[in-house]
């Protein structure tokens, strides 16, 4: 496997749906490559919030190392900006360590930016502190809403239920006087990383939404909804990034009354489900560059080896 192991030697970025195998596949091909992962999921960076975002078993981090799982507090705000940072830096690092690394996850502006580089929109740390500050919370969201829906109809019809990402298009809509909407049109088409070749793992959708099902029962299980009860008491909901973790605020609501514990694993598959969709339709529009892996193959190890090596 020395092929693999050249600073110059392209990187496989696994990306899909949730519950698509991204983390099985990245600990296979891992071992098969003396590779380490690097995970672009936005919610498992988080510690505790283990069972609800599918975190890989300690017994897969045993056998392969794994970064960018377990580094934050749920208190803390963690974005794309400091993703690609910390991902670049793990990068930098497998590779001085004659090791390969492997970058999975699920996460599409984490993914994009790393296979594209971050959006050359303005942004201001103060005004973006003053934002956070005033409108992070589900008290005050609403109320951004508001502006948002008067000010920037464009954005809010893209962002309304997405927090950060409204935020976001705030900052710029009063940094530049014009909807992020809008600049976003006048992008010039970035060019893929040329280090990087990236793969999509597809299933049917009748298929996938069961293994999503499947694993929100097994996940339930588990011991989920004693985790999330612990979070929420520490305030999840109003954490500036975590809270947009899945299942917990169904989780939230069953715990608080509003409808029988018996709905709840339909009710959290659905919402995952959804998700995936917006997933898929993200993969399939912005990642044009990818190999789309029709899922399940058996043969999906050899086809990465032989894309990562037809360079």
């Amino acid at each position: 496997m020395s092929r693999f192991r050249s600073d110059s030697a392209p990187f496989p970025v696994l990306m899909g749906a949730t519950a698509s195998g991204k983390t099985d596949l990245a600990v296979r091909l891992a071992l098969r490559l003396n590779g380490e992962v690097v995970s672009a999921d936005s919610m498992q960076i988080y510690r505790g919030l283990d069972r609800g975002t599918a975190k890989p078993s300690r017994k897969e981090r045993r056998g392969v190392p794994h970064h960018l799982i377990d580094i934050a507090d749920i208190s803390e705000k963690y974005d794309v900006y400091r993703f690609c940072a910390d991902a670049e830096k793990c990068i930098a690092d497998i590779r001085s360590r004659g090791r390969f690394p492997i970058v999975a996850g699920g996460t599409g502006l984490y993914l994009r930016a790393l296979l594209y580089g971050l959006d050359p929109l303005p942004a201001s740390e103060s005004l973006r502190r003053e934002l956070d500050e005033t409108f992070d919370s589900e008290t005050h969201f609403p109320e951004l809403q508001r502006i948002m829906r008067e000010k920037a109809p464009l954005d809010y019809e893209r962002f309304h239920n997405h927090r950060r990402k409204l935020i976001r298009a705030y900052e710029v809509l009063l940094l530049t006087g014009t909807q992020m909407t809008d600049l976003q049109i006048t992008w010039k088409k970035p060019e893929c990383r040329p280090d990087a070749r990236s793969f999509v793992l597809v299933w049917d959708n009748a298929v996938l939404r069961e293994r999503i099902r499947r694993r929100c029962g097994e996940m339930l299980a588990s011991g989920w909804i004693e985790e999330a009860e612990h979070f929420l008491r520490e305030g999840l909901h109003d954490a500036p990034t975590a809270w947009q973790a899945l299942g917990y605020r169904q989780i939230g609501d069953c715990l608080n009354g509003k409808f029988d514990r018996g709905e709840l694993q339909e009710r959290i598959a659905t919402a995952t489900w959804q998700f995936a969709r917006r997933q898929n339709t993200w993969f399939r529009t912005q990642h044009p560059e990818a190999l789309r892996i029709s899922m399940p193959e058996p043969r999906v190890l050899e086809l990465i080896e032989e894309n990562l090596s037809a360079t």
